[in-house]
């Protein structure tokens, strides 16, 4: 009896002490322990960090059956219209610059024309050269330095720009080339040494019709046009 009393007293002892050495072990919690799965939150907790993504990259999602594909078109056919030289000019620009986008351009070109009128009749050669091909700068440049050596000077105010349309475009070799019509309205006089008016007129709107050409290399990562061809309209 007393065998089995001291047999049961020693068994005790010992399940306490493994069931204590096992909690020590297995039921400290640390802050990082998983929660228990849920069924029904496990769903909406994929959709949460679906909508949150963090440091994911996106790749580029595939169109669904059915779904139109994007027509990388559409801005050229509604500026220019479609099956038309214009058109396929403006098409053959868009397949070698991707970002090219037709009314961004006229935009642009609008205030560069500005830009290069008011540059000219100031003799600003440093404004000239970031807009103008290397060629039609030299033009530029020695009728400024003529007209400076005659102490000619040309008083000029832009009023605006009444129609800026689109010609032509191409590609020479990897260069777009886009031809304007550009109908402008500016008050404009030259002036003598003394002052004289020599041509034009400081007090009379005249209009000014100007066929421009701008060019851009395709291949280079500078997104600027130059001006590389200029001819007046009668």
């Amino acid at each position: 009896m007393g065998f089995f009393d001291f047999g049961t007293i020693f068994f005790l002892v010992a399940a306490v002490v493994i069931f204590f050495q096992l909690r020590n072990v297995l039921g400290r919690r640390t802050g990082s322990e998983r929660p228990p799965f849920d069924p029904y939150t496990a769903s909406r907790t994929r959709e949460d960090a679906a909508q949150k993504p963090e440091n994911v990259v996106s790749l580029p999602r595939k169109r669904a059956p059915g779904e139109p594909a994007i027509d990388a078109y559409a801005a050229i056919d509604a500026f220019a219209k479609p099956d038309t030289d214009l058109n396929w000019g403006l098409r053959t620009i868009k397949d070698n610059d991707p970002a090219f986008d037709p009314k961004t351009f006229v935009d642009g070109a609008k205030m560069a024309y500005e830009m290069i009128v008011m540059a000219y009749a100031d003799g600003d050669r440093k404004t000239l050269k970031n807009l103008l091909s290397r060629e039609v700068y030299d033009g530029f440049v020695a009728a400024i330095g003529d007209r400076e050596a005659k102490s000619e000077k040309i008083q000029s105010s832009f009023v605006g720009i009444d129609k800026a349309d689109i010609v032509s475009a191409e590609m020479k070799g990897g260069e777009a080339h886009i031809t304007l019509r550009i109908v402008s309205e500016l008050i404009s006089a030259t002036r003598d040494k003394a002052g004289a008016v020599i041509d034009g007129d400081p007090e009379t709107v005249a209009e000014v019709k100007d066929v421009w050409t701008f060019a851009r290399d395709t291949r280079s990562r500078d997104p600027n046009w130059k001006l590389v061809a200029t001819e007046e309209e009668d």
